[in-house]
């Protein structure tokens, strides 16, 4: 598997990143996970806008979606060859309801379901294309999943926006790789069920037995070099910051 990280800001672009979107490639399969404020512009600089096979989304808040709204425009109105053909969206309860609603003036205006095969997700295993996919519900205020990803005996898992929580720990299961969001400053935010520090993803990553972590989803105000020692303090593993165009093999 190839992971490249397309954004990874957290709350709202930086001058440096858009918000999450991370493209994981195998076999030929191009696989989305999230896609946030500005993101679709950034991933123009690794995938055709018309290359992509499937797209997951953790959750329905804007900086982990909102960007699906300008790629409906894109895949609708296609200036050549005519409109896409759907491709499969995997979301939580809602999915599409909730991007109609933020892109149309009325619920029933989009045509959304022309270019988008929307599938509720729910906690289970499945296949998307060549990838086996574990999902788990993780702690946040609204529906929202963690992602296993398997392929060729490899394993990719993403947080998601989650608090502490065990369906995590069970997700990074001796993951390789462990792409973790750690939005708080241990000893500055203290809100159960919302985000993680950097120590609290490197305590998960450590009881998990991750191989790799790499931390995401940090806001423009939360110094990252904070979040990364407190992480390498709680976790014995190689640790990094996620930054925008990093690619991984996995």
């Amino acid at each position: 598997m190839k992971l490249t990280v397309v954004g990874c800001s957290g709350s709202f672009p930086s001058a440096e990143s858009a918000c999450s979107s991370y493209l994981v490639e195998a076999d030929g399969f191009r696989l989305l996970l999230d896609l946030g404020n500005g993101a679709l512009g950034a991933l123009q600089r690794h995938c055709g806008l018309y290359d992509l096979d499937a797209v997951f989304l953790s959750h329905l808040h804007a900086d982990h979606c909102i960007d699906m709204l300008g790629y409906f425009v894109a895949r609708y109105y296609r200036y050549e060859g005519g409109r896409c053909d759907p491709i499969p969206v995997y979301g939580p309860e809602g999915t599409e309801h909730r991007l109609t609603t933020a892109y149309a003036d009325t619920p029933t205006a989009s045509s959304m379901s022309e270019v988008f095969d929307f599938h509720t997700v729910k906690p289970g295993t499945f296949e998307i294309g060549p990838f086996t996919v574990h999902t788990d519900l993780v702690a946040h205020p609204v529906e929202a999943y963690g992602i296993r990803v398997e392929h060729g005996g490899k394993v990719l898992t993403y947080s998601g926006d989650t608090g502490v929580c065990e369906a995590l720990d069970g997700l990074a299961r001796d993951a390789d790789l462990f792409l973790c969001e750690a939005a708080f400053t241990d000893g500055k935010e203290d809100i159960p069920d919302l985000h993680l520090n950097g120590r609290e993803a490197g305590e998960t990553a450590a009881r998990a037995r991750a191989r790799r972590l790499v931390l995401t989803h940090i806001p423009p105000w939360t110094d990252p070099q904070v979040n990364l020692a407190d992480a390498r303090a709680a976790y014995a593993g190689p640790v990094e910051l996620a930054a925008p165009g990093a690619t991984y093999e996995i």
